[in-house]
């Protein structure tokens, strides 16, 4: 165990530990946008950057390895008013369509620049004006958006072990893509969601949930998947409105894989509107409805169990 000082307050954690999770460890709240806790560190957004006495800089404290009698200051003015200016280089480049961005209310961007007061960019520059990516019928893709922190790529690596998605190009022209720069529906992708649930901004988003409301609109219910043994956790997105289930969202980060695809796609089962209420049952060509007895043949289920038995 090593001992350091975080704002003030001692704490002990084990060697090895970084600062981020000391300071995670104290309550004391550090922004994040690419940090995860199921994926590796990479300290790209460079937004949970600390003072630490006698260290030249302002370190990420996600890569920085705590060490005995370290003196950390998490929001010292010269702290607040570098992230400050990150967020600023953020939104440089970034689409400010929060009024009709699907994310609106759960964007970690959106909340970040709200708490340190960055309402815009005092940095002019190009835009990117990348086409927007619908092929896959599962996600909706939109590299405007996206601020290369760089976590999609790793939880395709990490958490699936597809490596569909990774960095290209260099520079104002790094984009986040598949390998050739093809659409996501002629990719390899196997429509696992755990980008869509690790994404902090509006770059990927789940088609399902497309129109039909913002986060504030909707309640989370907590649910656990059954369909297999993993237990899989997971959110059930009702409208505040009329109860209804709009939609299903993963938990972003917790043990485990964020839901396959048949745990998404079992929302249809419930509310499919063309489903019928009873079995049916081909007679003469035609599907009639009938009772479960009847076309499961229980009678003649019976009959053979006695002559097993």
């Amino acid at each position: 165990m090593i001992e350091l000082t975080i704002n003030g307050t001692k704490v002990q954690v084990e060697k090895g530990t970084t600062v981020l999770q000391a300071a995670q460890k104290l309550g004391v709240k550090i922004p994040t946008l690419c940090y995860d806790e199921r994926l590796s560190t990479s300290g790209a957004c460079r937004l949970c950057i600390v003072e630490i006495e006698g260290m030249r800089g302002l370190p990420a404290s996600c890569v920085t390895e705590a060490t005995q009698g370290m003196v950390v200051h998490t929001h010292s003015e010269k702290v607040l008013e570098a992230r400050k200016t990150i967020l600023e280089l953020l939104l440089a480049n970034h689409p400010l369509e929060c009024l009709t961005c699907e994310k609106s209310g759960d964007c970690k961007l959106q909340d970040y620049c709200y708490e340190y007061g960055v309402a815009q960019t005092s940095f002019d520059g190009e835009r990117h004006a990348f086409e927007l990516d619908d092929s896959n019928p599962y996600i909706i893709r939109d590299n405007n958006k996206c601020i290369l922190c760089g976590k999609c790529v790793r939880a395709c690596r990490e958490i699936k072990g597809a490596s569909v998605l990774e960095f290209t190009k260099r520079g104002f022209n790094t984009k986040v893509t598949t390998a050739f720069d093809i659409p996501l529906a002629k990719s390899e992708c196997v429509y696992c969601h755990n980008c869509v649930a690790v994404c902090p901004v509006g770059a990927l988003m789940p088609k399902d949930l497309a129109g039909k409301g913002r986060r504030w609109e909707m309640t989370k219910e907590p649910v656990t998947c059954t369909f297999c043994e993993a237990g899989c956790k997971f959110f059930l997105c009702r409208s505040k409105k009329d109860g209804k289930v709009l939609g299903i969202l993963a938990e972003s980060a917790g043990p485990g894989r964020p839901l396959c695809l048949k745990g998404r796609l079992g929302l249809n089962f419930a509310y499919n509107p063309d489903c019928v209420d009873k079995p049916l049952l081909k007679v003469d060509g035609e599907f009639i409805p009938v009772e479960w007895a009847e076309a499961l043949g229980l009678g003649q289920i019976v009959e053979k169990l006695l002559k097993v038995r």
